[in-house]
């Protein structure tokens, strides 16, 4: 404990505080002898940039339970099976740099749940850098994380039936398990579909606006 205290830069006190609080995991023993390794360190460094970050010791000690708790890292990014999206490793401290001062416990677990986020060791595995990168580009324009996320659920649910519906139909008049054609006219067909369904709404919410009438 008084290496890894030593390496990590801060008092024997406070890495017995963290173990006793259950910030970090318990040493490896060999008879009498208990063992820290990088394991242990990174943690230890998280931590202090979590602090530095303006989390208190309460909310960390939930962010931990939450990253102890996440689902397997295979499972949530379906390794095996055909992917176009781009799997990003992110540290804590990196994760909470896109999304600064919205990574709560809440947000974060509903992260988990949706299958945004997976947890690997201390790392964070964020199951599509296009979404990572829109995400953060929404919470820039003052939109909150949990808004996003909510949205991100409603949308997984209209995705799924579209998926649904595309596979049906290509299924029906195809004899390959996977016709290649499947994904390029999907995105076309909704790419083409949403981009109408915005100019409706758009056009619609101007014309139910009042007319703007200069004043006297």
């Amino acid at each position: 404990m008084e290496e890894l205290a030593e390496e990590a830069g801060i008092p024997v006190r406070t890495v017995r505080f963290y173990r006793e609080r259950g910030l970090i995991s318990p040493p490896r023993r060999e008879g009498r002898i208990a063992w820290y390794d990088d394991h242990h360190l990174a943690r230890l460094r998280t931590i202090a940039g979590l602090l530095e970050r303006g989390h208190t010791l309460t909310g960390i000690a939930d962010l931990a339970r939450t990253f102890e708790s996440g689902h397997d890292v295979a499972e949530v990014l379906g390794l095996g099976e055909p992917t176009e999206e781009t799997p990003v490793r992110l540290t804590p401290e990196q994760l909470a740099d896109y999304f600064e001062g919205e990574v709560t416990p809440e947000n974060l677990a509903a992260a988990l749940d949706l299958g945004y986020l997976a947890t690997d060791g201390d790392e964070i595995v964020h199951i599509s850098r296009r979404l990572l990168e829109v995400s953060a580009e929404l919470v820039r324009e003052g939109v909150p994380l949990a808004t996003v996320l909510s949205a991100g659920r409603r949308v997984r649910e209209h995705a799924d039936a579209l998926a649904e519906l595309f596979v049906s139909v290509l299924e029906a008049h195809s004899d390959e398990a996977e016709p290649p054609q499947l994904r390029p006219l999907a995105r076309a067909v909704m790419d083409a579909e949403l981009s109408m369904a915005l100019d409706r709404r758009l056009r619609r919410e101007n014309t139910d606006r009042p007319p703007h009438r200069p004043a006297p």
